[in-house]
């Protein structure tokens, strides 16, 4: 399908495009995924639905600054005289409600994470809004490998492909099911070495098209080009710890090639966390040590918080994919540029 690019390339509008389904069709659509998905993801990590907040205190350590740039929305608490943050994930504070809560290893909880990203730029895939699937769950320390975190992997993507043919089976309109049996897994390192003239992202389509589902593992420390595959924050996902793979990092993105937009759909991004070792390394490498003090790595540093494994869903995401959708504005009602919307509307896109 030929992809038409406009608005400095922030919009990709697929010739011809139009939404296999009816307004009234999608939403319903949308809840089927959202209750099909979450159950099926429940029973195949053994996780608890639980509640959990739409904002934290700050200055705390307990928000996520996903790859340490991007500012949160932030607010006056009146009654605490103290500012609020919306979150931006949940990464850390899945980690102390396990320790709190009281789980032991291979129980974890999920939860319907609704998030604030000031800093995102807009396009296809990107809104302000990020809705996800923030699920966490205890692990030993034999667990801390990468044969354990391809374990987890498969088992999230099997309940993705069920989900593609329950969905698929009630909408015959939509196109059948296209996500391959199995997902590859793929070293970022080796990513490099196999594409040393392409961007990451130009990687990881490459990639994608060739095999239909990829898991790209370890995102976060340099590569030979000087700056890592992707940007990861210091204190959630263990991006730096050499593995049996002789490589550093136990964490990646799921990704899948999404053929209406012609290119590498992200669905997740998940790892297995940071322990006290591995902390201070990634703070240290970042020049972030000065966050040892606040409360979230106080007590990961002195060992009051269990080993995990952990990543988010995105929502909308796999909405867009089962429904064949263009925009993620056909999923989620949101904000956009007056000319993103108007050129969405000329070419058949209906945004929420």
């Amino acid at each position: 399908m030929r992809i038409e690019r406009l608005l400095d390339g922030s919009l990709c509008i697929p010739q011809g495009y139009r939404s296999p389904l009816t307004l009234r069709e999608r939403e319903r659509a949308i809840k089927l995924i959202k209750d099909s998905f979450q159950r099926d993801l429940s029973r195949a990590l053994n996780l608890l639905r639980v509640s959990a907040p739409i904002a934290v205190l700050g200055n705390t350590g307990v928000n996520d600054n996903l790859n340490g740039t991007e500012k949160p929305a932030s607010f006056v608490i009146k009654d605490l005289n103290e500012r609020g943050e919306i979150v931006q994930s949940l990464a850390k504070w899945k980690r102390m409600a396990l320790a709190d809560y009281g789980f032991s290893a291979g129980e974890g909880i999920y939860t319907d994470m609704n998030a604030i990203r000031p800093d995102e730029r807009l396009d296809n895939l990107h809104s302000l809004y990020v809705d996800q699937w923030d699920w966490e769950r205890v692990i030993t320390a034999a667990d801390r490998n990468v044969a354990f975190l391809q374990r987890i992997v498969r088992g999230i993507y099997a309940a993705i492909r069920r989900t593609e043919r329950k969905v698929c089976r009630r909408y015959p309109k939509l196109l059948p099911p296209f996500l391959p049996p199995e997902v590859r897994f793929v070293h970022s390192e080796d990513l490099e070495e196999r594409f040393p003239e392409l961007s990451p992202r130009e990687r990881e389509h490459v990639i994608c098209r060739m095999h239909g589902a990829v898991f790209v593992i370890g995102i976060g420390a340099p590569l030979e080009m000087g700056y890592p595959h992707d940007g990861r924050a210091a204190d959630y996902d263990d991006w730096s710890t050499e593995s049996e793979l002789g490589r550093p990092g136990l964490n990646g993105d799921l990704l899948v090639w999404y053929p209406v937009l012609g290119g590498a759909l992200e669905l997740s991004s998940m790892g297995i966390r940071v322990d006290p070792k591995s902390l201070r390394q990634q703070l240290k490498m970042k020049g972030e040590m000065h966050k040892a003090k606040l409360q979230f790595h106080r007590r990961l540093l002195r060992g009051k918080l269990p080993l995990t494994i952990g990543g988010g869903i995105g929502q909308s995401r796999l909405c867009m994919l089962f429904l064949r959708s263009a925009h993620v504005g056909e999923v989620q009602a949101g904000i956009w540029p007056e000319p993103m919307r108007r050129a969405c509307h000329k070419h058949g896109i209906d945004l929420l």
